[in-house]
């Protein structure tokens, strides 16, 4: 997972990587992220294109269906 920090100034992206090592995160500063980043919007905007036509075509399951898809797995491998 990526996410993108701007610090206003060289003392916050300091204060920034001392918080992020105390806490075993990695830190990667890096100005050509935009290309990678674009690439990963366009495949997340279509995936959202898609996923918006199966709806309107009702194409979908209501979180209390699956709720009971889910219980009645359970059942059939026998748990409780």
């Amino acid at each position: 997972m990526t996410i993108r920090v701007y610090p206003y100034n060289e003392q916050e992206e300091k204060a920034l990587i001392d918080f992020l090592q105390s806490r075993h995160y990695n830190y990667n500063a890096t100005d050509d992220q935009d290309a990678a980043d674009s690439g990963f919007l366009n495949q997340y905007n279509n995936d959202l294109d898609k996923a918006e036509a199966q709806i309107d075509s009702g194409d979908y399951l209501t979180h209390n269906e699956v709720k009971k898809i889910l219980a009645d797995k359970k059942k059939r491998a026998g748990g409780n």
